[in-house]
């Protein structure tokens, strides 16, 4: 049991002290951080109540810990809510006045070592919200004479119930700024995290091709110029859309993307430019997707899809850069780049009537074609031993390698379903094989059995023999950099060359070692 309550006359005048604690109540709404209130009401109910020290006690409810903001050599108290003084007066909700703290078993002696101070009598006040939630605990501590009274207890009370609105403001509050700054350094972590993601160093390629398709986004990408690219599905249009919106100055505003051939014709004028409010019963209004990408990137995918009217409706708002929601009365003025994609033949649409030539023609300024899989397979090996480390990864698995034989059989197969196709497989490989090398053999069967070396490629006319000479040179060694995994020790000796001969011939021909 807690010793018994020792009575004392109070220092102050009782008629004085309801006026001392309107007053430190208004002070403390002045204060311009919590810090700084907790450390004004430290310093004024110690002088209020003629103790030596007081402190206030704040409860972090996702780690069920009382914290005090007042820190001792630089580090802020933390204990379990459940113990001390402190403790048991934000479970009970009531006023604990302790008379001896020495033989009181519920006092906390830890908290003395960390302060360095010697706890003799203490009143701890629970600190009430407005809904009634206790949110901490007003500690003041050691009477300067005798015990703390009775009429302490009632002081102490009334300017507990004085003090806690602005304290549980201000909580509120810098809760508030510590949740917002949470919030915007995750999103800047995100925008890191999908800036370097879609870097053009992390597109996968040493073909002629990709390199071309590269130097096409570096030139384009500080322009707010419309795009079209073509290619089959599954060759990473959308990839490339996206490494040139987050490389350009529209980085930081939304990438917006729409499958033109996932909606029906009746919902696409609606999903583009949006809705006015009560066009019909219980529909309210909404953005479309061109005012949802306002300042960055539209990403049309399947463009060639796209029924005559949608068309119209597009072309005036590239030419005008303004569109109408369904039911507005007003123009909306947009700022938005446009990246288009397709895999069909547009011009033979114009040829059929099924396309316009000036939406073509509007949206041509720039036109990037993917290759097919089957079109860079020097690039397979690459690209699949990218998969192969990525799912790896992802799945928890020991680390893989191919054997020669099995990036050969991915390597000479037409992959019809491009690069999407190729990573199905490299994903399967990484779930189904236990063995750290993958053979041949591991191949899904259809991929070997299909799989037929490409004829060499024709010697373009016109070229000399040191023209073709350096082409098959160039060739040679970027294969064999990706069989070798960039190991230029082995990849020299699989050509029979020295290290430093084959970094000179790398040098000469601008072949990047990764």
């Amino acid at each position: 049991m807690p010793p018994s309550r020792h009575h004392a006359q109070h220092h102050s005048d009782p008629i004085h002290v309801p006026l001392e604690v309107i007053r430190l109540g208004r002070q403390l709404t002045a204060q311009p951080d919590l810090p700084s209130m907790f450390q004004l009401l430290a310093r004024e109910s110690a002088k209020l109540m003629g103790a030596e020290s007081a402190s206030v006690l704040l409860l972090d409810p996702e780690r069920s810990e009382l914290w005090s903001q007042v820190s001792v050599d630089g580090e802020v108290i933390r204990f379990d809510c459940r113990l001390g003084i402190a403790g048991a007066a934000l479970s009970s909700g009531q006023l604990i006045n302790v008379t001896d703290a020495r033989h009181d078993d519920r006092f906390y002696t830890a908290i003395d070592a960390k302060t360095r101070k010697q706890t003799r009598t203490l009143l701890a006040v629970p600190l009430r919200a407005s809904t009634g939630t206790i949110f901490g605990v007003l500690e003041v501590i050691n009477k300067q004479r005798g015990a703390f009274t009775r009429s302490d207890e009632a002081i102490a009370q009334t300017l507990a119930d004085h003090v806690a609105y602005p304290l549980e403001s201000a909580r509120l509050v810098q809760h508030l700024r510590q949740h917002q700054r949470a919030i915007e350094e995750e999103n800047a972590s995100l925008r890191r995290e999908v800036t370097e993601r879609f870097s053009t160093q992390n597109l996968i390629g040493n073909s002629l091709r990709m390199q071309n398709i590269i130097r096409l986004i570096d030139q384009v990408r500080d322009s707010s110029v419309d795009v079209l690219i073509t290619g089959e599905n599954g060759t990473g249009k959308e990839l490339i859309a996206k490494a040139i919106h987050f490389n350009s100055p529209r980085a930081q505003q939304p990438f917006v993307p729409l499958n033109c051939a996932a909606l029906p014709e009746t919902l696409l004028e609606t999903e583009l430019f949006g809705i006015e409010e009560k066009i019909a019963t219980d529909v309210k209004a909404r953005k479309g997707k061109f005012e949802q990408a306002q300042g960055g990137t539209l990403f049309l995918d399947e463009i060639g899809d796209l029924g005559f009217p949608a068309q119209a409706k597009i072309l005036r708002a590239l030419q005008e850069r303004v569109i109408d929601r369904v039911g507005g009365q007003k123009p909306i003025p947009v700022d938005v780049r446009v990246i288009a994609a397709t895999n069909k033949d547009l011009e033979a649409a114009i040829q059929a009537q099924t396309f316009r030539m000036d939406l073509y023609y509007r949206l041509n300024v720039v036109r990037i074609q993917t290759p097919a899989l089957r079109e860079i397979p020097e690039d397979i090996p690459l690209l699949a031993n990218y998969f192969l480390s990525k799912y790896c990864r992802e799945f928890g698995k020991e680390e893989k390698k191919f054997s020669a034989g099995a990036l050969r059989s991915l390597q000479y197969y037409s992959w019809p379903g491009n690069i999407r196709q190729l990573e199905n497989e490299i994903k399967r490989l990484v779930v189904m094989l236990r063995r750290t090398i993958i053979t041949a053999d591991d191949v899904d069967a259809h991929i070997r059995t299909m799989a037929v070396p490409t004829p060499a490629d024709p010697q373009p006319s016109g070229w000399s023999l040191p023209q073709a000479v350096s082409e098959l040179e160039q060739k040679m060694i970027r294969e064999a950099l990706l069989v070798c995994h960039n190991n230029q020790v082995q990849t020299a000796k699989r050509l029979g060359l020295s290290r430093q001969g084959l970094i000179k011939k790398m040098k000469r021909y601008g072949i990047c070692g990764s």
